[in-house]
C-alpha cells in the first residue's frame, strides 16, 4: 500500500484546519497548539508545522514568538479597516483588468463563473463546502488578473485572504434574506465582459461592502458576542 507523502499529508491538515476555522469550530483568537492538535487530527508535529504557517499566511491565523499560533482575532473596527482597504485596492485593480485584460482573460472568467455558478455553497450538512471556497477565490483571482501590475494582484489577494474568515462567518439568517450572491458574482463578471469599468467598480464595491454591513448590523444586536451573534461555534 501506498503511504502518503509528507506534503500530501500536510495538504490534508492545512485544508481540515482551514475548514474548521471558517466553519467555526476553531473560535477567534483562540490557541492552536500543537500538542492538541496532533491529537486532534491524528497528524505529527512535522505536518502540522507545515499547515499552520500556511493559515497565517491566508490571514486565518497568527503566529508570535513564545505564544504560538492563534486563530485570527476579529472585531467591527478591524473590519472596518479591511473592508476600507480592499475597496481601495480591489477596486483599482478591477479597473485595470477590465480595461487591459485581453479575451483570454473573458475566457478564463466566464469559465470560473460558471464554475462557481455551478458549486453549492454549503454541503449536506449546512456546512461551507471546500469547493465552492475554491470556486469562488478562483473567480475573485481571475476577474483580477487583466491588471498586468502583479504587486497590487497580490496586495489584492492578501487581503481578500484575511476577509475569507469574516465571509464565511457572515452566513446570518439576514444575510440569506437580504441578499443574492450569485447575483451578485454574475452582475460583475457581466460588467466585466462588457468592459463597463465604472460598472464593474460600483459592483464589486457593493459586493465588498455588503459582508460588512451585515456583519456590523449583527455586532451591534449582540454586542460582545462573536461576529455571527452568538459565538464562532456553530
Amino acid at each position: 500500500m501506498t503511504t502518503a507523502s509528507p506534503m500530501t499529508r500536510a495538504e490534508e491538515i492545512y485544508r481540515r484546519l482551514r475548514a474548521d476555522i471558517l466553519n467555526g469550530r476553531h473560535e477567534p483568537g483562540s490557541r492552536l497548539r500543537v500538542e492538541a492538535l496532533k491529537e486532534r487530527y491524528g497528524a505529527s508535529s512535522g505536518v502540522l508545522r507545515e499547515a499552520l504557517p500556511r493559515l497565517v499566511g491566508q490571514g486565518l491565523a497568527t503566529f508570535a514568538p513564545q505564544q504560538g499560533f492563534r486563530v485570527v482575532t476579529v472585531s467591527p473596527e478591524l473590519l472596518r479597516e479591511l473592508t476600507e482597504a480592499r475597496v481601495v485596492i480591489e477596486t483599482h485593480v478591477v479597473r485595470e483588468s477590465v480595461t487591459h485584460g485581453t479575451v483570454e482573460w473573458e475566457s478564463d472568467l466566464l469559465a470560473a463563473h460558471h464554475q462557481l455558478a455551478r458549486t453549492a455553497f454549503a454541503g449536506e450538512d449546512g456546512e461551507i463546502d471546500e469547493r465552492w471556497l475554491s470556486a469562488h477565490a478562483r473567480f475573485h483571482r481571475v476577474l483580477l488578473e487583466g491588471c498586468s501590475n502583479r504587486k497590487l494582484r497580490d496586495i489584492a489577494a492578501q487581503l481578500r485572504d484575511s476577509a475569507e474568515v469574516y465571509r464565511c462567518w457572515a452566513r446570518t439568517p439576514t444575510e440569506r434574506g437580504a441578499r443574492d450572491v450569485a447575483a451578485e458574482h454574475k452582475d460583475i463578471c457581466d460588467r466585466a465582459i462588457a468592459r463597463d469599468a465604472t460598472g464593474v467598480v460600483e459592483a464589486l464595491g457593493r459586493h465588498i461592502n455588503s459582508t460588512t454591513r451585515l456583519l456590523l448590523d449583527g455586532y451591534g444586536r449582540h454586542e460582545g458576542d462573536g461576529p455571527r451573534g452568538h459565538g464562532a461555534s456553530r
